[in-house]
């Protein structure tokens, strides 16, 4: 190989490792946020599930895939009139939940621990008091 050539790998293995320690460090700062929990998007019930991570706002719940290195989420969905509209068992404790944006609005279908569904529905129902008021 000539110098040029090796020149060349380096930068890319620099460059791969530079996006694996983004990717490392996206995925910790994640799990790290208050409010987070590890929670798969489905298409179906059934799947195909995508690895993420789910947190609560004040109005909105946020979804981010694991998979990805965008420092947006990919999914959000209104706390108002967001709805649980079913909720079957999984093996190891996990919990596929089905959830509507609104009457007539679409589905989610989203894979959880029970202890994060617990909070989900805890989270939906408990509405702020007049967020952005003065008192």
């Amino acid at each position: 190989m000539s110098g040029h050539g090796v020149a060349l790998a380096c930068v890319a293995v620099v460059l791969l490792l530079a996006v694996v320690a983004l990717w490392f460090s996206r995925v910790h700062t994640l799990n790290r946020r208050v409010g987070s929990f590890p929670c798969s998007l489905g298409r179906t019930a059934q799947g195909p599930w995508s690895s993420g991570v789910a947190q609560y706002g004040a109005d909105r719940l946020y979804w981010w895939r694991y998979r990805s290195l965008a420092a947006r989420p990919r999914e959000r969905w209104e706390r108002v009139g967001l709805a649980v509209v079913e909720r079957s068992e999984q093996g190891g404790g996990q919990v596929v939940v089905t959830c509507r944006q609104g009457p007539g609005g679409p589905t989610v279908h989203l894979l959880m621990s029970a202890e994060a569904y617990a909070g989900l529905t805890s989270w939906i129902e408990a509405t702020p008091s007049r967020v952005g008021s003065v008192i």
